[in-house]
């Protein structure tokens, strides 16, 4: 290594250089079935009309920077009360790091554990403290666990997963509840995954001033257009909007989504299908020997082998053409896990076939 070089890494900070960059497997041509994605497209017709839509675009203009029309959209849509206010993000991950920025020196970041990894990969890289509280052995929070630890470092932020992610389960509202009552920091429910759950705490965002909720629309059938949202009161929305970096949300992100929530409809049946996939992959799932299968409120379902190799399973079914999660070495979870996204009935179909023939 140069000295040049040597005196470059010297300017980053130590706990970037220990941190692992978030790694994301490539899948063409494979049954995708790793990111929590909604697997069906767009009717042909719905397509056209959108199509149409973007080729008026002015791609040499800056998008509106308030995202005015979208915000409008987004509260008529998923019935945002206009008391409360709304923060836009490049998808969630931008709101986890929005959110952490803003925090003053000295602040420590909580949630439970294993849950989102994005939520102490940023505060990581944000030099922040993270503390992780194990959950119960069934996935639930250890609320004895949860409060003293509260009482002990009064966290400036807790993450909630409601459902969580890996383990696909709801927490417990009366726990949620106790939590945002024990709390004298901001509590961010982050609701990734709500479309399948129907359930939310955004109908109650208007009795904490200390609530975030966060949404994506990344698991509803929007994935690539990396937008989240954040609802709570004004008198934190409108700090976080101080350091929203001007144009975050582009200008296809802006039309598509307007459109898209225009027919909500399509995407909340798209859900319901999903769901229904859900409980088809559970039960045929928990048939197979050797298999262990986890309750799901979201749209994929972790499970773990009793007497094999995640990690041989994992690489046979990449071999075989499918793309699944590997759950190695996450503390809190059985030793041998994996993470299946619930597909199409032909994708599903696929990896049911696959994963028997390889167990």
């Amino acid at each position: 290594m140069s000295v040049k070089t040597k005196s470059l890494k010297a300017l980053i900070r130590p706990e970037i250089h220990n941190m692992n960059a978030y790694h994301v497997p490539p899948a063409t041509g494979m049954v995708k079935l790793d990111a929590m994605e909604n697997p069906f497209p767009w009717p042909d017709d719905m397509k056209r009309e959108w199509l149409e839509l973007v080729s008026t675009a002015e791609p040499n203009r800056y998008p509106d920077p308030s995202a005015t029309e979208l915000i409008l959209a987004l509260r008529d849509c998923f019935n945002v009360p206009n008391e409360l206010g709304v923060v836009l993000g490049n998808g969630s991950d931008e709101l986890i790091q929005l959110i952490l920025m803003a925090m003053k020196e000295g602040a420590t970041v909580m949630a439970p554990t294993p849950s989102f990894v994005m939520y102490q990969h940023i505060a990581s890289s944000l030099g922040m403290p993270f503390v992780g509280i194990p959950l119960a052995g069934d996935f639930s929070l250890d609320m004895s666990a949860m409060l003293s630890a509260i009482k002990e470092h009064d966290p400036t932020v807790i993450f909630l997963a409601y459902p969580n992610n890996p383990t696909a389960n709801l927490f417990d509202d009366e726990d949620l509840l106790a939590i945002l009552e024990a709390s004298n920091g901001i509590v961010v429910i982050d609701e990734a995954y709500q479309p399948f759950a129907q359930k939310t705490f955004l109908d109650k965002a208007h009795n904490f001033e200390q609530l975030l909720v966060m949404r994506t629309v990344s698991k509803l059938g929007l994935a690539g257009l990396r937008l989240g949202f954040l609802v709570g009161f004004t008198s934190l929305t409108d700090l976080l909007e101080k350091i929203r970096l001007p144009y975050n949300i582009n200008i296809f992100t802006q039309l598509t989504a307007c459109f898209a929530f225009k027919y909500i409809d399509v995407l909340n049946a798209q859900a319901v299908a999903i769901c229904e996939q859900r409980e088809m992959l559970l039960k045929s799932l928990s048939l197979i020997e050797g298999v262990q299968v986890f309750p799901s409120d979201a749209n994929f379902i972790l499970f773990s082998l009793q007497a094999n190799s995640a990690k041989r399973v994992f690489e046979a079914l990449k071999k075989a053409g499918v793309l699944i999660k590997q759950m190695l070495n996450v503390p809190g979870l059985p030793k041998e896990c994996l993470r299946v996204t619930v597909g199409s009935d032909s994708e599903n179909k696929i990896f049911l076939e696959k994963i028997a023939l390889i167990l």
